[in-house]
């Protein structure tokens, strides 16, 4: 089921003129880029069989590529409507229908949170919408079945709804006063994460880092525009420089005992005595 699924988003962000690179046993199934978008996928049959800590990583790798970073999945539990944002551990999560609309530029308004189903209100384009169709407020407020207090305060305040209360504004007023909610928001740099020293180092030369765990790299780091993935092993992911040149980063091999061929490597002695950044940048733009 999931693989199925996998192949069905492949294929149509390959039809949208993304290019893709698929990877395995990574937090993240799937990164894709057209221009300057860049997507982190999940690809589950259930949203519910991910964990925290994969979120939390993909999340941070996210925040580091300046990509947008979402759960795609058949169900979470139950199975996901069309047109609902839904949530797992703070990550967008939406089924195949409604990512496939927000690709196309149309996105849903309706989220589902601990209070159930609700929609955001804009103000402003409630009272321009009403204005325009030319309700006063006690027209409107006896169309939706509130008071005009209540409305007035729709229109003064960017409120939250119910499904229900917002089924009733859309029948009268249209889906133009609801927030739409924009999936593709990219998340903000979180603090660096470090434990070994190769990281501290990078901290030293100036570079925000954080380690992983669940990616073809160990560590990603950042300093201004520059990106660099780096890989602590004597045997490199294969997948490491396809994925670094797609998202236009640089990456390393830390070698151990035995250097690996045709890609920028260096020993750990060799990385720990670099005493300014741009020296390092220097040496893998060289390369």
């Amino acid at each position: 089921m999931k693989q199925t699924l996998l192949d069905k988003v492949s294929i149509f962000l390959l039809r949208k003129g993304f290019t893709l690179k698929n990877l395995t046993r990574a937090c993240f199934d799937i990164l894709a880029r057209k221009n300057s978008q860049i997507l982190l996928i999940k690809v589950l049959e259930d949203a519910n069989s991910i964990s925290r800590q994969y979120t939390e990583e993909m999340n941070a790798v996210a925040s580091y590529m300046n990509a947008s970073p979402l759960i795609i999945a058949e169900k979470a539990g139950d199975k996901l409507e069309n047109n609902i944002v839904y949530s797992r551990f703070d990550m967008y999560t939406l089924n195949l229908s409604t990512f496939v609309q927000c690709i196309d530029n149309k996105f849903p308004f309706i989220k589902r949170g601990k209070a159930g189903l609700t929609a955001s209100i804009v103000g402003k384009k409630l009272k321009e919408k009403r204005e325009e169709l030319g309700y006063s407020l006690n027209a409107l407020s006896k169309k939706l079945g509130v008071t005009s207090r209540m409305v007035t305060k729709y229109e003064n305040e960017n409120s939250e709804v119910t499904i229900n209360k917002a089924m009733k504004i859309y029948d009268v007023l249209g889906h133009q006063v609801f927030s739409q909610i924009e999936v593709f928001t990219q998340r903000e740099q979180g603090e660096s994460k470090f434990e070994t020293a190769v990281s501290k180092k990078y901290m030293e030369l100036g570079f925000d880092a954080t380690e992983t765990k669940k990616t073809p790299f160990d560590i990603i780091a950042k300093k201004d525009k520059e990106i660099i993935l780096t890989e602590v092993s004597d045997k490199v992911n294969p997948q490491l420089q396809s994925l670094s040149k797609l998202i236009e980063a640089d990456n390393l091999v830390i070698f151990k005992k035995k250097k690996p061929k045709d890609i920028p490597a260096m020993t750990k002695k060799e990385f720990m005595d670099f005493e300014k950044a741009n020296e390092l940048v220097k040496f893998l733009k060289e390369f």
